[in-house]
């Protein structure tokens, strides 16, 4: 009887309480963000200082887990000091690897700590196995994340052809956008989501009152109006409601708040090699983490121990509940016209 090969699960943190809560939901490792840009979920009130991360580590540690750090932006060409301090603070504080896009940081990175874990970024937008295979012959990379716009078939044929462990997002919060690269953020913020670290800099966000809800902008663009009583998500332009033509009232026009869920295609996805699976959501709440992170714990587990496999409604129920819009999608991995 053949044994199967578990990949390790990914869980998010945004803080050190959604850190502890993925660890004991059975996340195998946590990645983590530190507080400045370096990062590219660098929103207020999250992500980790030095005693932070050390506490998370060590709490991770104290259990065989481990603790991915990432530092995920494209380094300041005016001021790269931000980011190879992030790397000599990541190596000195334990963390167990990092998880890099830019260049000059990988390089910075394998020169003065070259016993430091390196995993490529799905920042990177690394989706072909030679380009996957040049940053580990350049930069020594031991995984690399791919980006969402793959089909299986495509993530098989990267796998078969190189060396270099891939780690896919299994569920969360999907983009239009390659990876990060909003040309729409950037046009109305005049910030790149890849250095600035996120999508909706704070400072350009917006909620204006009115007597019949709530209007929400984004450096001066609307792009959502809020009934007094309806449910608001975090303001981005590609999920933003508008009129179109001659439409009679405002819908998405680019994207519907919808989540990737793959766990239906958990047994191929293990059959194809692949290494990890991600959950996304740094910027979601510790109670989303842990809700998540068990149910993908106990999908790996059934997996693990021969059951026969199948999506248990329970599973479904509560991704459910933490699914933006509360509807999901298999995203690139389900193209009918093909």
């Amino acid at each position: 009887m053949s044994t199967i090969t578990i990949p390790d699960l990914v869980a998010p943190a945004g803080s050190l309480r959604a850190l502890t809560l993925a660890i004991d939901a059975g996340a195998d490792a946590v990645y983590l963000g530190l507080k400045n840009a370096t990062n590219a979920r660098n929103f207020a009130g999250l992500n980790f200082d030095d005693a932070q991360v050390r506490d998370g580590v060590a709490y991770a540690h104290s259990r065989g887990r481990q603790v991915l750090m990432a530092l995920n932006t494209f380094a300041d060409a005016r001021d790269d000091r931000p980011w190879r301090a992030a790397v000599d603070a990541a190596a000195a504080l334990g963390a167990d690897a990092l998880i890099v896009a830019d260049t000059a940081v990988l390089a910075y990175a394998r020169d003065h700590h070259p016993g430091l874990r390196l995993h490529l970024s799905v920042q990177a937008s690394a989706t072909t196995h030679t380009a996957i295979e040049y940053y580990r012959q350049r930069f020594g990379i031991q995984r690399a994340v791919l980006p969402r716009v793959l089909t299986l078939q495509q993530i098989q044929q990267v796998i078969r052809n190189t060396g270099v462990e891939i780690e896919v997002f299994g569920f969360g919060s999907l983009c239009v956008m390659v990876e990060g690269r909003c040309a729409l953020s950037s046009y109305a913020t005049g910030q790149s989501p890849n250095t600035a670290g996120v999508c909706s800099p704070p400072a350009a966000v917006q909620w204006i009152e009115g007597p019949t809800g709530v209007e929400a902008r984004l450096a001066g663009v609307l792009i959502d109006r809020y009934g007094p009583q309806e449910p608001r998500g975090y303001p981005t332009l590609c999920k933003g409601r508008f009129k179109v033509g001659d439409a009679a009232a405002p819908d998405y026009a680019l994207e519907e708040p919808t989540s990737l869920n793959t766990l239906a295609l958990l047994p191929q996805l293990i059959a194809s090699g692949v290494s990890a699976i991600k959950i996304e959501g740094r910027q979601r709440s510790p109670s989303y983490v842990a809700g998540v992170t068990r149910v993908w714990r106990e999908a790996l587990d059934s997996l693990r121990n021969g059951e026969r496999y199948s999506v248990q409604p329970a599973w479904q129920h509560e991704l459910g509940r933490w699914a933006e819009g509360q509807q999901s999608t298999l995203g690139a991995f389900d193209r009918p016209w093909r």
